[in-house]
């Protein structure tokens, strides 16, 4: 089965793409993956023309795909197609795993079985392929020479726009802090302190790095 789009679709930046027809198991998957890293991207194709549709209009870093929507469908030759363009993650019956055996022992696709509470599995697994991929790709700017700018970015959104939510959220909470026990506005006020020094340490590296940017480029 070729990967082609076969309806047109708008371009979606997604860093994990979840191909999953079962709504409820969707949104389980992406809460607990945005519950771990608030600032991942994650798009679901509740079917499979989105899911191809997806994929050619877009990179994305991973994806999460349910047997179910490629039923009846060659599943170890399609899994070879998505795997040169993405990590694949697959939750499947385990009458499926002996089918692509081969694929998982290559490493080229993680086998989730669909029994018991699988959704933390497979999405440790799919933040698992997120994080090594921002690992390279922080690797691959180190090694051009221009780490400052994008570290810097990173410092400034992928970091700080979290922390500002958490810190935002916190003394939201503590505005209405006469109907909590002492208790918890202690924990509260510890978090809010906690919070302003770690925006203040990543304001200064922030700042160290575009400093060491400029120095770069002047020499």
């Amino acid at each position: 089965m070729p990967i082609a789009a076969k309806e047109p679709i708008a371009s979606i930046e997604a860093e994990a793409l979840c191909g999953i027809a079962d709504g409820q198991l969707a949104e389980s998957i992406s809460r607990e993956i945005r519950r771990r890293q608030p600032a991942a991207l994650v798009s679901v194709a509740e079917n499979l023309s989105r899911l191809v549709g997806s994929m050619v209009h877009s990179r994305p870093r991973v994806v999460l795909l349910d047997d179910d929507l490629v039923a009846g469908a060659p599943l170890a030759e399609f899994l070879r197609q998505l795997n040169e363009s993405a990590p694949v993650v697959l939750i499947g019956s385990f009458d499926r795993e002996k089918e692509i055996a081969g694929l998982v022992e290559d490493g080229k696709v993680e086998f989730v079985g669909r029994l018991g509470d699988f959704a933390p599995l497979a999405a440790s697994l799919v933040l698992r392929h997120l994080r090594g991929a921002e690992l390279a790709r922080l690797g691959a700017v180190a090694s051009r020479g221009v780490m400052s700018d994008d570290i810097a970015e990173i410092f400034r959104h992928d970091i700080n726009n979290p922390l500002t939510g958490i810190l935002g959220n916190a003394e939201l909470v503590l505005s209405h802090a006469v109907k909590l026990p002492p208790a918890d506005i202690q924990r509260l006020q510890t978090v809010v302190e906690l919070a302003v020094r770690l925006r203040e340490t990543i304001r200064q590296l922030s700042d160290a790095w575009e400093g060491q940017s400029q120095a770069l480029r002047s020499t």
